[in-house]
């Protein structure tokens, strides 16, 4: 009785040592996507010239933090007209993570592969805030995309500041709705924090 208490207590060590390493390497995974994101972004400053803020074009990198248990990605080009006006087109990556069903932790199965979508959109920013180095851009869109079993489509509603700095970059944050048509969540909100850096 003893030794089988005792193989069960080593096997119930065994499996949260074994819990702990995927946590660890899901952990691992993520910082360096971000750091090798964040080496992308100091390249593509170094080898940017300096340009006018207004009538310009810009690359934009975006990473939110939606409600529930969810994060995206969106790359997107930004053509800005007078006014700060602008339109952007994006590319927008989705990820939605839960418990795993076996563990009953988020393990690395459970957080890249739960349910995952994709989109391709547009949307007209008008400017509605401006200042000193600053201004404010109501964000109107729409996409349409997978989530690799069926068809989306999505509206986009939100409010976005943007932060001008030396040589044309940007910083921004963003306050974003998106209803997504025959997706898992109907709605998506959160917060984006990005850059964006000038083409020509």
């Amino acid at each position: 009785m003893m030794k089988m208490k005792s193989e069960d207590g080593l096997l119930s060590v065994c499996e949260k040592c074994r819990m702990k390493k995927q946590r660890s390497a899901a952990k691992g995974k993520a910082n360096r996507l971000v750091h090798t994101l964040l080496l992308v972004i100091c390249f593509m400053a170094s080898m940017t010239p300096a340009v006018a803020q207004q009538n310009s074009d810009r690359i934009s990198l975006g990473f939110g933090c939606l409600y529930e248990r969810g994060l995206d990605v969106t790359l997107s080009y930004e053509h800005e007209t007078k006014y700060h006006n602008a339109w952007e087109y994006f590319a927008n990556g989705y990820i939605k993570w839960d418990e795993c069903a076996s563990c009953g932790h988020v393990c690395p199965e459970s957080f890249w592969n739960n349910y995952r979508s994709y989109g391709f959109g547009f949307a007209y920013k008008p400017c509605v805030a401006r200042g000193r180095n600053h201004h404010g851009n109501m964000r109107i869109g729409a996409s349409v995309g997978s989530d690799t079993d069926r068809f989306l489509g999505g509206i986009h509603l939100g409010y976005e500041h943007n932060y001008t700095l030396r040589h044309g970059w940007k910083l921004f944050w963003q306050v974003k709705t998106d209803v997504m048509i025959k997706g898992e969540d109907l709605f998506r909100t959160g917060i984006v924090l990005g850059v964006k850096l000038p083409v020509k």
